[in-house]
């Protein structure tokens, strides 16, 4: 026999309308009662989804770390995109950042949210936290295994990056890459070495570099720069950075240092945040659809039964001066990759 809602009562030792508000996510319980209904639900294998709550609120969450001015252009935008789409569904969204050393589950009692939007960077234990909140969840630029999420293609950004500057003929490309505990990071990383390997070509390690940890994303990607330029062996002809905010800090450590961009280095980011088309020289990266990315996460996440838990959306080259010396360079390596160049 099917375990009921006033199995779950029972076992829990409250009423079934406390089942029904707690199963809900409805406020007007204490955490420790939710979590108790909730586990003896999972105990008895009662399924939360036959009472199939309705959500009103969702919290945006973004680590603190992504809210410098370095990260917000990206951010930002998908933040807007996540606000549309909840307007559109009559959904109220919030915003919360927060550290490692903030205590999440009660930061989010404060907001009362029915459902839970992740984006970018979490720690491990912040990720569990939620998930063992067992409240309807979407990673936005994150994954984990068994969860929903939506991403960027990063591991295709790379290979038009890399393949871009393959065809203008650099040969010796660096990349300035971030902490490879970021799901987004590390796929460009990957991407990046794979791409030498698909061309034929051999991958000298020493050319990829990792800003320091210590350091804020811009300073971090200059010293970065610094380390590649001033490393014993051959200069590289091309750097790939992580994300636009990294390539234009590469940008103007090499400019300082009296080289030319693209002449003497070429430079390619990702993201095409509004700074990169107004570089001098304007910086060559790849486009991403940053509210989409919002967006489809709260499409995802009130998905009763979606057919992939992982949605990846697609990006393009955005071929710019700080690649190519001419407009003849521009249309062999758009011929070669098979793009319309703006």
């Amino acid at each position: 026999m099917a375990t009921t809602i006033r199995d779950v009562a029972r076992a829990a030792s409250v009423s079934i309308g406390t089942v029904s508000r707690a199963l809900k996510n409805q406020p007007g319980l204490s955490e420790a009662t939710r979590l108790r209904v909730v586990e003896a639900a999972r105990r008895l294998g009662y399924d939360p989804a036959q009472l199939r709550p309705r959500i009103r609120r969702l919290t945006f969450l973004l680590h603190r770390q992504h809210n410098n001015v370095a990260a917000s252009p990206f951010f930002s935008h998908v933040l807007h995109g996540v606000e549309h789409a909840c307007r559109e569904r009559g959904i109220v969204p919030s915003l919360l950042t927060a550290g490692p050393t903030d205590d999440i589950v009660d930061q989010l009692r404060l907001h009362a949210p029915d459902a839970i939007a992740v984006a970018g960077f979490v720690e491990p234990e912040t990720l569990a936290a939620l998930v063992a909140l067992q409240r309807p969840l979407v990673l936005i630029d994150l994954w984990a295994p068994n969860l929903r999420s939506v991403n960027l293609d990063n591991a295709a950004g790379a290979a038009l990056a890399m393949q871009h500057l393959f065809a203008l003929k650099r040969r010796r490309v660096a990349f300035i890459g971030g902490s490879l505990a970021h799901y987004s990071i590390a796929q460009r990383a990957l991407g990046y070495r794979r791409a030498f390997f698909e061309a034929g070509l051999l991958f000298d390690p020493s050319l990829e570099v990792t800003i320091d940890a210590g350091l804020d994303p811009d300073a971090g990607a200059a010293r970065a720069m610094q380390r590649i330029l001033d490393a014993p062996g051959p200069a590289p002809d091309a750097v790939f950075a992580y994300n636009d905010a990294a390539a234009l800090a590469a940008m103007r450590v090499c400019l300082a240092r009296g080289l030319s961009v693209p002449h003497d280095i070429a430079i390619v980011g990702f993201d095409d945040i509004p700074a990169a088309a107004h570089s001098v020289p304007p910086l060559t990266t790849i486009a991403v659809d940053k509210e989409a990315l919002g967006a489809r996460g709260v499409e995802l996440l009130l998905e009763d039964a979606p057919a992939e838990l992982e949605v990846r959306l697609p990006v393009q080259l955005i071929p710019r001066a700080s690649t190519a010396v001419s407009l003849d360079a521009f249309s062999t390596a758009s011929t070669f990759l098979g793009i319309t160049t703006p």
